[in-house]
């Protein structure tokens, strides 16, 4: 619920000047799928979907919606997640999920948050229900998640 209650209370406020930028984080699995990922890979596709309707209902008010989705970025989150899938040997999950990925590493928080800003600024004026993809190639081949 707390992407839809911060649409709601973004959204009133951002009416009031008949200008805005809404920018989801959402995930490069909300734009497929991955094996024993049902809870986390549905719960970032109803993300998505949330903001395709909001960017439609929203841009008469002036305001854009849009999701950021990118894939395993350097994180607190990324090292829970290695050390949960093998705690004698987190350094060799990292490894296999940085050779799923065309660029060959994990993305760095600044890129993610570049998009971002650029989502949030007036240089994406135009960019309205999109999803952005920051992951190095991920979702452009056939590759699995882990």
């Amino acid at each position: 619920f707390g992407v839809m209650l911060g649409i709601k209370h973004a959204v009133s406020e951002m009416q009031k000047n008949n200008n805005g930028s809404i920018v989801i984080t959402s995930s490069n699995s909300g734009t497929q799928g991955w094996a024993g990922g049902a809870g986390y890979v549905t719960s970032k596709h109803g993300i998505i979907g949330l903001m395709k309707v909001a960017a439609m209902e929203c841009a008469p008010l002036g305001i854009r919606v849009n999701t950021v989705n990118p894939s395993a970025v350097e994180s607190r989150m990324m090292r829970s997640i290695e050390s949960q899938a093998a705690p004698d040997a987190p350094n060799e999950v990292k490894k296999s999920i940085e050779a799923t990925n065309p660029m060959g590493r994990y993305g760095k928080p600044e890129e993610v948050a570049n998009m971002m800003l650029f989502l949030a600024s007036d240089e994406s004026s135009y960019c309205n229900g999109g999803c952005y993809t920051v992951d190095g190639g991920v979702t452009a081949g056939l590759f699995s998640a882990v």
